[in-house]
């Protein structure tokens, strides 16, 4: 007997219906699975066999043929687990399905139990537009699904809850309470925008707070702007100063997104091209998507490869990356926040009072020029990070926490949000930026000598004046005023000449 469901698969971060064909013959018993499947659906062939017979129902000692339609796209993953299993259940006639087409989507493990899989919510995405009236996920995964509107989404714990949801056509109750725990970064959850109203959330338990950072009081502020208004930041400063330790209380100062915290990844400089750009032969995302709406922490960044670093450079600037390969081209979001940081030279000790630095100047000029104009051209905030004294660890003084920075991060990010339509200042367009500085006459006339002074070019300038865009918004003033702009421009430029432009 033939029995035809509909599942999805995910292709790069978009969702594809899928038609799941089980054909259950007499003949000699085998299970063959066709359709351009990867290794992971080749072996669902074992799964649903376990999960069948130990959810108590038989698993037909006949031919069955699987055929995952359309077969000129390849699948991936495990989601149409369940639709096989519950096809191979219909095609031997153990049950027989209620009026309605259902979709289904879910690993079968060897226990019967159902499991969520990535990317659950643009699977569902693709059968809503479909006009799929209905689908069955994991228990888990209910709540991600539930965040695509037009279609019922009914969760099933088990082999036999889903049975029951396509029999009776009533809600299966789930084994254990739904939840939504999204890591940051997984694959086709790169989720929604931050919400302007969000509070801070408690930080992850193994995220330093900001008290642990003595010191580096110029870090720490250009840290709070950089997040504030998603700018890129570079630590540039000799080994031991705190700029790992800075990046790495992030995600204790990020705002939340709508339904999970905001991604924070930090890839190993020995990463290849496809790990941080994407591709492969699967056109996988890599870290610049995986960090989407998130930060994307590159340390040593003279280390990376110079092809890696220059592949930044379009996400940078459009907030997407396109992939072209042999087998078909995909354009994926990729709207992260850089924030990066390095040693001055291969030995660490160039510009350190007291240190003598070890590397011939060629060696030393290959090293920093790994990092190109234009890649230093779209960060907009650039400082040195100086060693500081051991008296400095154990002054009296205690550093501001994470949770007071974390506030004023996330009400200038509120305020960008209602007064941008939800983009932040690192993302606003030249026409907006203009607009929104509220620069007086006088004050337009000090930016164009120091960006003259500095031989800035167009998007260096516009960078500056969205810092202190941003540096107004953490003060909460309405305008950007000289004292704004004078801070901005110590964040990137030297604190002589240009600064005795901005005073003119």
């Amino acid at each position: 007997m033939l029995a035809t469901l509909l599942s999805a698969t995910l292709v790069a971060l978009d969702g594809r219906v899928i038609r799941v064909e089980v054909d259950v013959a007499p003949g000699l018993p085998g299970f063959t699975i066709v359709g351009l499947p990867d290794a992971a659906i080749r072996e669902a062939r074992e799964r649903v066999r376990g999960g069948i017979r130990n959810s108590g129902y038989v698993h037909p000692p006949r031919r069955i043929t699987v055929n995952l339609a359309p077969a000129d796209l390849p699948k991936a993953g495990a989601a149409a687990d369940l639709a096989i299993a519950l096809g191979i259940l219909i095609g031997s006639e153990q049950f027989v399905p209620g009026a309605g087409r259902a979709a289904l989507i879910g690993e079968v493990s060897l226990g019967g139990e159902i499991r969520p899989v990535p990317g659950i919510l643009p699977m569902v995405a693709a059968l809503a537009r479909r006009g799929v009236a209905r689908v069955v996920v994991a228990a888990d995964g209910l709540e991600e699904a539930r965040l695509v509107d037009g279609i019922e989404v009914q969760p099933a714990a088990t082999i036999a809850d889903a049975v029951d949801v396509l029999r009776s056509r009533r809600r299966a109750a789930p084994a254990k309470p739904p939840r939504v725990e999204l890591a940051a970064g997984d694959v086709g959850s790169t989720g929604p925008a931050p919400s302007a109203s969000s509070t801070p959330p408690d930080p992850p338990s193994d995220v330093p707070d900001l008290c642990e950072v003595r010191g580096q009081l110029v870090a720490r502020r250009a840290l709070e702007i950089a997040l504030a208004g998603g700018h890129g930041l570079l630590l540039v400063g000799p080994p031991g100063t705190g700029k790992t330790l800075l990046a790495r209380t992030i995600p204790g100062l990020l705002p939340p997104l709508s339904v999970r915290r905001a991604p924070f990844r930090a890839p190993h400089h020995t990463s290849s091209y496809a790990a941080l750009v994407g591709g492969g032969p699967a056109l996988v995302p890599g870290e610049v998507t995986r960090a989407d709406h998130g930060v994307l922490f590159l340390d040593e960044l003279a280390e990376f490869s110079r092809d890696v670093l220059e592949a930044l450079r379009q996400p940078l600037e459009d907030g997407r990356v396109t992939i072209v390969r042999a087998r078909g081209a995909v354009t994926l979001p990729a709207r992260f926040q850089l924030v990066a940081a390095m040693n001055p030279c291969p030995c660490g000790n160039a510009g350190v009072d007291g240190l003598t630095c070890s590397c011939p100047p060629l060696l030393r000029d290959r090293y920093i020029g790994r990092i190109s104009g234009p890649l230093r051209d779209r960060i907009d905030i650039s400082l040195h990070v100086p060693r500081l004294k051991p008296a400095m660890l154990f002054a009296d003084v205690e550093p501001e926490g994470s949770a007071a920075v974390a506030r004023r991060i996330a009400d200038a990010r509120a305020a960008q949000a209602a007064r941008q339509g939800g983009v932040n200042n690192a993302r606003i367009t030249g026409r907006t930026l203009r607009r929104v500085s509220g620069l007086s006459a006088a004050d337009q006339v000090r930016l164009a000598r120091l960006a003259d002074a500095e031989r800035l070019s167009g998007r260096g300038t516009e960078r500056l004046l969205r810092v202190a865009r941003t540096i107004a918004d953490l003060a909460g003033a309405e305008a950007v005023a000289l004292d704004h702009l004078q801070e901005a421009a110590r964040y990137r430029l030297p604190t002589d000449g240009p600064m005795q432009a901005l005073a003119v």
